[in-house]
């Protein structure tokens, strides 16, 4: 009897046994693999709640076989996926099972791949091609001790789980099976940068001509992380300022860059060999639907707002997005996540976005000129405005008019300041603020401070105080509004270096930010 618990033989029955995962949202659930090989009618089974993908794993793992010149044997194969009752899905199984199964034939030592979380898709010539989620698993494998074995192809993403975790990233399964009898060894892969060497900053804000308050917003939005609503005819640039955006963010810490690269890892959109060092930038076009935003389907898959967090939502042309769809945003930007309720998921995916939105001011986007709106304004205005709620536009932040650019402007040299040197104030700024608020038990970002957190790490001076609960008063500003106001105010003096109270000047700059166009 070997000594290893999870491998056993019972008379003519051979049982082999592997270890993998299953993913529910971010969550990474262990997953048994047991193959048996008993005599009986020739039948190769695949049980446990296996979807189409996990189903057809026999018929490649079959072929993979044939292609090293080797037989499954003509008997009774049984593959169980236990837990029986957790729904199994995508292409990572076959490896398992193709290895499992060479156990069983004593083709591999019955121990050899016990400790081992295992996850890859076979090819029919034998292969093994890359699969999504192997970032959560190797953190996953790390956390319980274990070795990994993945795709050649994401060897370079397993190992940003860790120095200590022992990965094996074979290109075809016939690497594997010699690394395991001593004939071939396999190395560590290294934990790739790539992406960060093709990352795009997009335009630089040297290039913007005009807009200087809107050019002003943007440089604070990127400083608090805050939300930006622009509202402006065609053609007045919006689109432009928000590109020019991930070009003024700084790079992604390492624990962000590790729990952003893992929800790209889970939608396979991680880039080859690297890991995300960068903020993302999502602009989805105006048609998508509720679950490609937020997320969901047959699968449960992270929607736009998780591909974004850490970074940026851009959305171009808001009023023109389902109604249902923009109002599904509203529960996320408060709670930095996305819950997805199914009948066969609920999982939950981190996503604590920026969200960066622009408008027309009507239909037709002459609005205010008289010689170009058309013959319904004003009451056009009101109708196409009204596509947006008063508590979804209550989350914006930063509200700012962006006017058409004079001739004077587009005909003169630009003369604002380069993305990098507004960068460097963004970062000076949001390091203040990191300080600050993390010594008071708050989080990094001003923006993402709890109402009490707010009333608590940000201080005013009394001029400041009545002023703010003068246009409170006024404009009868809800609580949430009351408290965005605070923070951006705090940003404001953040990008100024003062450290101090929050000033009279600062409060009225951060409430000139704040309109309600309908």
């Amino acid at each position: 009897m070997p000594k290893d618990i999870f491998n056993f033989k019972l008379g003519s029955i051979v049982v082999a046994r592997v270890n993998i995962v299953a993913f529910q949202g971010v969550d990474v659930c262990p997953v048994d693999v047991q193959v048996q090989i008993a005599n009986g009618m020739p039948a190769f089974t695949i049980v446990g709640l296996p979807d189409k993908a996990v189903g057809e794993s026999k018929e490649r793992v079959r072929a993979a076989l044939h292609a090293l010149g080797l037989s499954i044997p003509a008997k009774r194969l049984t593959v169980n996926l236990a837990p029986a009752d957790l729904a199994k899905e995508g292409s990572h199984y076959d490896l398992p099972i193709a290895l499992g199964l060479l156990a069983a034939m004593e083709v591999l030592p019955l121990d050899a791949i016990a400790d081992c979380v295992v996850l890859g898709e076979l090819s029919l010539d034998g292969s093994i091609r890359a699969v999504a989620g192997v970032l959560p698993a190797a953190i996953h494998a790390v956390a319980n001790d274990h070795r990994l074995i993945c795709p050649g192809a994401c060897g370079a993403e397993a190992a940003w789980a860790g120095e200590g975790l022992d990965i094996l990233a074979p290109r075809d399964l016939l690497q594997i099976i010699n690394h395991i009898k001593g004939v071939q060894i396999l190395s560590r892969p290294v934990a790739g940068v790539r992406e960060a060497a093709n990352f795009n900053p997009g335009p630089d804000l040297a290039h913007v001509k005009g807009q200087e308050t809107a050019r002003r917003a943007l440089e604070i939005t990127a400083a608090g992380g805050h939300n930006l609503l622009m509202c402006g005819p065609p053609g007045s640039g919006k689109s432009l300022l928000a590109a020019c955006l991930p070009g003024i963010l700084p790079p992604l810490s390492p624990a962000e860059a590790l729990s952003t690269s893992m929800i790209h890892s889970l939608a396979g959109t991680l880039p080859e060999g690297g890991l995300l060092t960068r903020r993302p930038f999502r602009d989805p076009h105006h048609s998508a639907s509720q679950p490609a935003l937020i997320g969901g389907g047959s699968k449960a898959k992270p929607g736009e707002i998780s591909l974004a967090h850490n970074g940026v939502l851009f959305l171009d042309e808001l009023p023109e997005f389902a109604r249902a769809t923009l109002e599904s945003l509203r529960q996320p930007l408060e709670t930095g996540k996305a819950l997805i309720a199914r009948v066969n998921h609920h999982v939950t995916y981190p996503a604590r976005f920026q969200l960066v939105a622009a408008m027309n001011p009507c239909r037709c986007g002459y609005l205010g000129d008289p010689s170009r709106e058309c013959t319904k304004a004003p009451r056009c205005a009101g109708d196409y405005q009204a596509k947006i709620s008063g508590p979804l536009l209550d989350r914006f932040d930063l509200q700012v008019d962006v006017p058409p650019v004079s001739i004077a402007d587009l005909q003169g040299p630009a003369v604002g300041e380069s993305s990098s040197v507004v960068l460097a104030r963004v970062m000076r700024a949001r390091a203040m603020q990191d300080a600050r608020n993390k010594d008071g038990g708050g989080a990094g970002l001003n923006a993402h401070l709890t109402g009490q957190q707010t009333e608590d790490l940000i201080e005013v001076t009394p001029e400041a105080k009545a002023l703010l609960g003068k246009a409170a008063e006024s404009l009868k500003l809800s609580a949430r509004s009351y408290h965005r106001i605070l923070r951006t105010a705090r940003t404001i003096a953040d990008l100024a270096g003062e450290a101090g109270p929050v000033a009279g000047g600062t409060m009225a700059e951060a409430l000139s930010y704040r309109h309600n166009w309908t």
